[in-house]
């Protein structure tokens, strides 16, 4: 477990953050901002928690977990001769929202047209959410394109994004009807 005891460090004032292995980079850094992002989505999730049933709150719950572990994992850069084994996101957390995938879209009607971010409040932070998972995605696979991470943390967050587009669906429809784009609707 991590011990926290203080808040306010001092420690970044200079412009840099330390990782999860005392090594320190500017704060601006593509893991560092991959990090924040990951963040930014978890607080969204959080919110989106706040105004959806208890059986999407529970699902919503488990992955603000998974995104710590993703968070755990990207803070702790794969280097040799460790101390201590970090914490390594899994492939089984992967199968597991591949799993919700199918499940939650199973009872959704077939689109016709793009759906609009909006609809009810949950939905509209879930869309949030995705749209902030979307941009950590990039800033990942950024990441990967310059030193190794886990794979299994790309697949994850590819499939999270689709995974709260199908609960902002599911709410919507809870509650009517899902929000379509209307292509050209107002050029005439």
């Amino acid at each position: 477990m991590v011990k926290i005891n203080r808040v306010t460090t001092r420690a970044g004032d200079d412009g840099r953050t330390a990782l999860g292995d005392g090594a320190r980079l500017p704060k601006f850094h593509i893991r560092i901002a991959a990090n924040g992002s990951i963040d930014e989505a978890n607080s969204f999730i959080g919110l989106a928690r706040l105004d959806v049933i208890e059986e999407t709150a529970a699902l919503l719950s488990r992955i603000q977990n998974d995104l710590f572990d993703i968070g755990a994992d990207l803070c702790r850069p794969e280097r040799s001769g460790l101390k201590v084994e970090p914490l390594r996101f899994s492939e089984k957390q992967v199968d597991w929202i591949e799993a919700m995938i199918q499940a939650k879209n199973a009872n959704l009607p077939a689109l016709s047209s793009f759906v609009m971010p909006g609809g009810v409040r949950g939905a509209a932070t879930l869309h949030v959410a995705r749209s902030i998972v979307r941009r950590a995605e990039r800033e990942i696979v950024e990441v990967a394109f310059q030193e190794p991470i886990t794979p299994a943390i790309i697949r994850y967050m590819n499939r999270l994004s689709d995974l709260l587009f199908i609960l902002a669906r599911s709410e919507n429809l809870r509650h009517g009807t899902d929000v379509l784009w209307e292509p050209a609707a107002h050029q005439a």
